[in-house]
């Protein structure tokens, strides 16, 4: 049985979630924030992450941007098979939604229209859009504007099946180590493993929705999650880069069938906000 969905009720819901997420602190991010206060021992970094959870807080009660990079919007789309979209298409409803919301809540407009001739395009559109096609008959739509401070710091390797996980670890721990105190830590860590280079790459920015208490399914890549988040909090890094143990929240693996050839590896960085919000119409 198909079941139809309009297209302005997708325009609506994206921009609530535009808004939302700019403006609410995860309660994942709040509750790893709050847990990693109580155990860092220094100072500096204790001042910090008391001022981040304050800055939180004002942000939600004034209706204001946690952050004044409100981001390029990615839009990951799960598609029933037995859903229409009625009364317009699906990508323009979604960037008609980024349009209304960057619009409604005051938000800043940071895409421009040409990489090079990089004139603004003044409403924040297009966004990025990554569809699933799934079984049975709802749409869900997750909501991620991602900050560039953070998106700069993030890299793709074409390691080799010889590296193994060693070089998996190697790369993302230098991938973190590049970054420094550059995107705005203490962050979240999205890591990508197998299937291409593309594949990788959507794979660790999506490993940035899922949240923080949600290990991988697989006990060996829930282990390795651990592992690596244990290495990127010895760095010394710290929130804001004052150094301490925070220097990451949490970091998501997740992982595909690849080639017999390949071991692609992609590491998206998020800063402490790491925003993002779901609605399943």
């Amino acid at each position: 049985m198909i079941r139809h969905i309009m297209a302005d009720n997708i325009t609506e819901h994206v921009a609530s979630l535009c808004v939302e997420a700019n403006i609410i602190q995860g309660e994942d991010i709040r509750r790893r924030m709050a847990d990693s206060l109580a155990a860092e021992r220094e100072t500096l970094a204790r001042n910090t992450l008391k001022i981040l959870l304050k800055n939180a807080d004002i942000s939600k009660e004034e209706q204001i941007p946690i952050c004044q990079d409100t981001g390029m919007v990615v839009v990951f789309v799960e598609l029933g098979q037995d859903v229409h979209i009625a009364g317009g298409s699906l990508a323009q409803a979604i960037h008609d939604g980024v349009a209304l919301g960057y619009r409604r809540g005051f938000l800043r407009a940071s895409v421009v229209a040409d990489p090079i001739e990089r004139k603004n395009t003044g409403d924040n559109t297009p966004a990025v859009i990554h569809y699933d096609i799934v079984p049975g008959g709802n749409l869900t739509i997750t909501v991620a504007p991602k900050g560039f401070g953070s998106e700069n710091k993030s890299g793709v390797k074409m390691l080799t099946p010889a590296d193994g996980i060693d070089g998996i670890e190697g790369f993302v721990l230098d991938t973190v180590k590049a970054a420094g105190p550059d995107p705005c830590p203490p962050l979240v860590v999205g890591v990508g493993v197998g299937g291409t280079m593309e594949k990788a790459a959507l794979m660790a920015k999506f490993a940035l929705t899922r949240p923080l208490d949600r290990s991988h399914p697989d006990p060996f890549w829930a282990a390795e999650e651990a592992r690596l988040l244990d290495a990127i909090n010895g760095l010394d890094i710290g929130p804001a880069g004052f150094g301490g143990r925070t220097t990451a929240l949490g970091l998501n693996i997740e992982t595909y069938p690849t080639h017999i050839a390949g071991l692609p590896v992609a590491v998206n960085i998020g800063c402490h906000v790491t925003r993002h919000g779901t609605v399943v119409l």
